[in-house]
């Protein structure tokens, strides 16, 4: 198991999304925070392509801090568009992210199955802020139609796992509340789906424990096609990412059921939107490190 720092804490810290200045901040903050491995994203074209031009001082950043970017994240909603247009670019935009995970040396690109396309009244989901406990509205049009969504998310899931395996990455999809793919199930029926072992699950605790799914068998069904973990605590009701052991989250449990399937990569701390979060962030690294030591993993 190696232990890294999510980027959320980047997004809690600075916005959503952080500018490259503050993106260099935050890559010196989790290097002080003793973590040798960080995530790093680029969300929407914008931020992408200020990361991308950034790339080469940002990666000797990394280096001089000994710090490894451990997955690279390019958030792009348009990839389950209904425009086909869109989601085109929404492609081509994926292929500068596959770049920017190669250049940093990663075994993983990450991505989201994105809010559904439809009318929110009122919040979208991870849209402008990383904030929990939301509730959501939406207006369904009467000419939508899901089965003609969840083949857009099938299409786009098999073409960016195309490209990311040509060029030697995994591929993962976060499960997240509010998302076409929210749960272990969907996210299971997807990666039937694509038919591909090259594609899989990155495993979040907090969005997982606040539908009430029961983590160690979330993990028996999803087995060797967990590629990343996401570990922040919450009390089961509301999708909180807090600090680990500050929630309702059977911590054990989550490990035993990862070690039995030798799961052995990276496992993010994913802790957001909580107070004295550089805090937080040094106490949930040491229950990680105490874990991996009962555990022996």
């Amino acid at each position: 198991m190696k232990i890294s720092c999510a980027w959320i804490y980047a997004i809690s810290k600075y916005g959503y999304p952080p500018s490259i200045e503050d993106t260099y901040k935050a890559l010196r903050e989790m290097a002080d925070l003793g973590f040798k491995y960080v995530e790093l994203e680029g969300v929407g074209e914008r931020n992408l392509m200020e990361v991308f031009k950034n790339k080469e001082k940002l990666k000797i950043l990394c280096n001089n801090l000994g710090i490894k970017v451990s997955t690279f994240y390019p958030i792009l909603p348009d990839m389950v568009s209904l425009e086909e247009a869109k989601r085109k670019e929404a492609l081509e935009l994926f292929d500068i992210g596959i770049e920017i995970a190669n250049y940093f040396g990663c075994r993983i690109i990450q991505a989201d199955s994105y809010a559904p396309p439809l009318e929110f009244v009122g919040k979208v989901p991870y849209e402008e802020t990383m904030s929990y406990g939301e509730q959501y509205r939406v207006k369904v049009d009467p000419d939508f139609k899901w089965e003609e969504l969840w083949k857009i998310l099938i299409d786009s899931t098999i073409k960016c796992n195309q490209k990311a395996k040509e060029t030697g990455l995994k591929f993962s999809m976060e499960p997240r509340v509010g998302e076409i793919a929210s749960n272990t199930d969907a996210l299971l029926r997807l990666i039937d789906a694509v038919g591909d072992e090259n594609f899989g699950a990155l495993l979040d605790t907090a969005h997982l424990h606040a539908q009430k799914e029961i983590l160690p068998l979330s993990i028996e069904k999803l087995g060797n096609r967990i590629y990343y973990v996401h570990v922040s605590d919450n009390n089961g009701r509301v999708n909180e990412h807090l600090g680990l052991g500050k929630g309702t989250i059977d911590w054990r449990g989550v490990f035993v059921a990862l070690k039995k399937h030798r799961f052995n990569g990276y496992v993010a701390v994913d802790v957001g939107e909580v107070d004295n979060i550089e805090e937080e962030y040094k106490e949930s690294k040491k229950f990680l490190e105490n874990i991996a030591r009962e555990l022996n993993i």
